[in-house]
C-alpha cells in the first residue's frame, strides 16, 4: 500500500489506482545525488524524468465552451527505464514505476479555445511540479463529426535543488462522444531539456514522439478519465476523477 504524508492524497491515489492503474511500488526519495551520475545517466534520468513529468492533459479533444471547466485529481505511473533516477537518490528509488498524483484544473475560453494547469508536490520525495497547456479545436465536433484540436504544453521540475527539468510539448488530439462516454487519441512531440550545476555534467536537451489513447466517462456530478500513452520508450497509464461541465 501507498505510503504518504498527505492523507487527502491518500484516498484519492488509492481509489484512482484501483479502478485504472496497474499494480506498483512508489519510486520515493530525494533527488539529491545528481552530482554522482555519469553523463550517460544524466541522460537517461533527464529522459525518464521527462516523459513522467511531462503534461498530460488526460481529456478528449472536444472544446469546453467559454463556461466550461474540467476540474480533477489525477495520478499517472510512468515506467523507469533505466537506474538513474535510482541513482539520483542515492539508492532510495528503487522501482520500475513512477507515480505522480496532481491537482488538474482546465478552462473553457471563447472561440474553441482551452486553458489548462495542473499542479503536484510527489508525496516521499523533493519534487514538485507545474504545468500548463493552450488548445484550440480546429473542428469542434457534433452529432456525426469528431472534435480535433492542436495543444501547446510545458511543465517545470521543482524543489529539486540540484536540477533544472522542463518540457515541452505540441500534440493533435481528436475524439467523438458516444452518449455518456468519449474516446479519444492524439499525437506530438515533447521537447526535454535539463542541466545542473553538479559535477561536470553537460546540459540535455532531448526530443520525443507520443502516442496517446484514452476514454472519458461523464457520470452527471462525477467525471472520470482514463489513458495510457507512449512518450519516446517509456509508457505512462493516467487516470482522473473529479468534474466536467
Amino acid at each position: 500500500m501507498l505510503e504518504t504524508k498527505h492523507p487527502n492524497w491518500k484516498c484519492i491515489i488509492t481509489v484512482l489506482a484501483t479502478l485504472a492503474l496497474p499494480p506498483v511500488t512508489w519510486a520515493g526519495g530525494d533527488i539529491n545525488n545528481v552530482g554522482g551520475l555519469t553523463q550517460s545517466l544524466f541522460k537517461d534520468l533527464t529522459s525518464d524524468l521527462g516523459a513522467a513529468l511531462s503534461y498530460k492533459a488526460i481529456r478528449p479533444a472536444e472544446p469546453l465552451g467559454s463556461l466550461g471547466f474540467d476540474i480533477g485529481f489525477e495520478v499517472s505511473s510512468t515506467s523507469l527505464e533505466s537506474s538513474a533516477l535510482e541513482s539520483a537518490t542515492g539508492g532510495e528509488a528503487t522501482s520500475s514505476q513512477l507515480l505522480v498524483p496532481k491537482l488538474h484544473v482546465s478552462k473553457g475560453l471563447p472561440f474553441g479555445f482551452d486553458v489548462g494547469a495542473f499542479y503536484t508536490s510527489v508525496p516521499s520525495s523533493n519534487i514538485g511540479l507545474i504545468g500548463g497547456e493552450l488548445s484550440y479545436a480546429l473542428l469542434e465536433g457534433g452529432m456525426l463529426s469528431p472534435a480535433v484540436s492542436i495543444r501547446g504544453t510545458f511543465s517545470r521540475l521543482t524543489g529539486v535543488d540540484q536540477l533544472d527539468l522542463s518540457t515541452r510539448g505540441l500534440e493533435l488530439s481528436v475524439s467523438k462522444g458516444f452518449a455518456f462516454f468519449t474516446p479519444y487519441a492524439g499525437i506530438g512531440q515533447v521537447w526535454i531539456n535539463s542541466e545542473t550545476n553538479e559535477g561536470q555534467l553537460e546540459d540535455e536537451s532531448l526530443t520525443k514522439n507520443k502516442y496517446f489513447l484514452g476514454i472519458n466517462f461523464n457520470l452527471g456530478l462525477v467525471n472520470f478519465a482514463a489513458e495510457t500513452e507512449q512518450t519516446g520508450d517509456n509508457t505512462s497509464t493516467s487516470a482522473k476523477i473529479g468534474v466536467r461541465f
